[in-house]
């Protein structure tokens, strides 16, 4: 890309906006020394505007800009559903799940599980969450953006990951939450203002100048990329080595909307540190769902900027039939393969003067926002629940803060070497989804438990912990299985397992049990838990060559079985003796907030109608 100076302006605008306003925010009265609240929780001061903005921020990085691209030029509008079901999802934390985290006053989610276990599964879970955000995480949005700055501006790959981390350090490390999420502010509208400058020209490319013309042409020629809901052999996608492979292994059908999506988007939504961590400081609890609602309609629009420019990417390539300037530039010399993930690049490649600085800030806001964020969570879950427990348990503010530092920088080190290993991967969003998959399921069985029941043990906690790789690596290993149905199924094994296990440890202990004050509470979650494992336990037995009758019997049983552990696990519970419940007040809803919920789940009804 051949950047013009007016591009080079807007580009250093954005970069000494973002690291000016954050050294700003991060600077403190004098006198006051910066501790952990301040560090860590932006100092329990972020109002709902800011922590919607986010969490968007935070959540849409190159993996969205890049990777969801790519998996919008590979298999279409159907990758939305990742954006669309997690604005429902974002209501459903809010309600459920986010008065208890804000009434437990806690810094981390592993600090919660202590509270409600012990401090083996803190450890353990805490271990998880650190490896998966490093090696995963951390390392995904390094690549992808690396990849970019590869594409539009010929720099070598390892030079963009290192340049990547650097600036997301330069303004974070010092500032601390409160640094990232009012930062985060202004990377929104550059993020939004970017994707939205790069969707029209890729409509007018397709339209021939009429943006309005582009996405009637891209119904008419890509009218297989407008699916929402995927039937399995109804649309073949690139599976990265020259084969085809079935698209509804990456979306299998309903378990899109009632199956194993609920787990991956709860556990992301709701028990991932990176992401709560904004609501954990807000001014108070509606500031907080406020939040949460305003960060579901800006995930509505998401699509609009990471998924169409991928779909007219694609309407172009096929265009030219084979051969053309945007397929020669998509295409992995390497392997003379196309390589989805350079939908967006080369998209980017085309914006006119002026533009190209504007979207190469909001990619580069995309990518940095996630960045810092991810590692101001890292930072606070080794200092508070690794540090401070087995190291330093006397460790004083200060030392706890420079702690947290210095654990964002070996954090950040550690990716910068795993980024480069994943440069073999063709769609790298669907990368990220399947590797998360295989310890989501237990993370959200042990919330959901600990949530639900107060008979969950801590034993039950720990064992769903560690056999939750291991069944996700042997149900993994069954061809044919969607990793969705996949966590859905897993999902359900684990809480049977935890049920097990409380029922015959010797070791019960109900006095960290939560008791809820809200009796609709509880058949809620039980609803959500039904609605996660059906569909893909009825998906799974699609491998079995048998009648259509018999599968859908063989599932009515497991669900009735399941049901009738809960429900008995329900009474064992009100069989004990009473104990002190959680005050009500924190479940009660504001008018805005109701509005906001049912404009977003009124918006969804009608989007899904449309795309099915």
């Amino acid at each position: 890309m051949n950047f013009s100076t007016l591009d080079f302006v807007v580009f250093a605008a954005y970069c000494l906006v973002i690291i000016g306003l954050g050294l700003w925010v991060s600077r403190e009265k004098k006198g006051h020394k910066k501790d952990s609240k301040d560090y860590f929780l932006a100092s329990k001061a972020l109002p709902w505007w800011a922590i919607g903005a986010s969490l968007i921020a935070s959540n849409i990085s190159a993996e969205q800009f890049i990777g969801m691209q790519g998996s919008g030029f590979a298999m279409g509008l159907a990758i939305s559903t990742y954006e669309w079901m997690a604005a429902a999802t974002l209501i459903i934390v809010a309600i459920f799940f986010l008065p208890i985290f804000l009434e437990k006053q806690i810094y981390t989610m592993p600090q919660f599980l202590e509270k409600r276990y012990d401090s083996r599964v803190r450890t353990s879970l805490a271990i998880f969450w650190l490896l998966l955000y490093v090696f995963v995480n951390l390392a995904s949005v390094l690549y992808l953006g690396a990849l970019s700055l590869e594409t539009i501006l010929n720099v070598k790959l390892i030079y963009g990951i290192i340049g990547l981390a650097a600036f997301a350090l330069l303004y974070s490390l010092y500032g601390g939450l409160k640094a990232v999420a009012w930062t985060d502010v202004v990377q929104v509208v550059f993020l939004v203002a970017g994707g939205l400058a790069t969707s029209y020209l890729a409509l007018e490319l397709v339209g021939d100048g009429s943006v309005l013309k582009g996405l009637s042409d891209l119904r008419k020629e890509a009218s297989t990329h407008f699916h929402m809901i995927f039937e399995k052999g109804q649309f073949a996608i690139p599976d990265g080595s020259g084969g085809m492979e079935d698209a509804y292994n990456k979306l299998p059908g309903l378990s899109v909307l009632i199956g194993g999506m609920w787990i991956a988007n709860i556990g992301y939504w709701g028990f991932n540190q990176y992401i709560t961590q904004r609501a954990l400081a807000a001014k108070n609890m509606n500031e907080a769902r406020n939040g949460l609602v305003f960060a579901g309609f800006l995930k509505l629009l998401m699509p609009l900027l990471v998924v169409i420019p991928g779909i007219a990417m694609y309407v172009i390539v096929t265009r030219e039939g084979g051969s053309g300037e945007f397929t020669s530039a998509m295409t992995d010399a390497s392997k003379n393969l196309i390589k989805s993930d350079k939908a967006y690049p080369v998209l980017l490649n085309l914006l006119p003067v002026g533009l190209k600085g504007l979207s190469f800030a909001a990619l580069t806001a995309a990518i940095v926002s996630s960045l810092a964020s991810m590692i101001n969570s890292i930072a606070t879950i080794f200092t508070m629940d690794i540090y401070r427990n087995y190291f330093n348990k006397t460790a004083s503010e200060t030392k706890l803060v420079s702690t947290g530092r210095i654990a964002g920088v070996v954090a950040l080190i550690l990716s910068v070497i795993t980024a480069p290993q994943l440069s073999t991967l063709d769609q790298a969003f669907q990368f990220i989804q399947d590797f998360s998959g295989y310890i989501t399921p237990a993370i959200v069985a042990i919330f959901f438990m600990g949530i639900f029941w107060k008979r969950t043990t801590a034993n039950a906690a720990l064992v769903a912990a560690i056999v939750a790789i291991p069944l996700s690596v042997g149900f993994g290993k069954i061809e044919g299985l969607p990793f969705i149905d996949r966590m859905g199924i897993v999902f359900c094994a684990l809480i049977f397992v935890m049920i097990i296990v409380s029922k015959f440890d010797r070791n019960k202990d109900y006095s960290k049990g939560i008791q809820l004050s809200k009796k609709w509470i509880k058949p809620g979650i039980l609803t959500l838990i039904l609605a996660t494992v059906g569909v893909p336990i009825y998906h799974g037995l699609d491998l079995i060559s048998m009648p259509v009758v018999v599968k859908v019997l063989i599932t009515m049983v497991i669900l009735v079985v399941l049901i009738i552990s809960l429900l008995k696990f329900t009474v064992a519970d009100q069989e004990e003796e009473p104990q002190e419940e959680m005050d009500g007040s924190w479940f009660e809803l504001s008018n805005s907030f109701i509005v906001g919920s049912l404009l977003i789940c009124g918006i969804l009804v009608a989007l899904y109608s449309i795309f099915w």
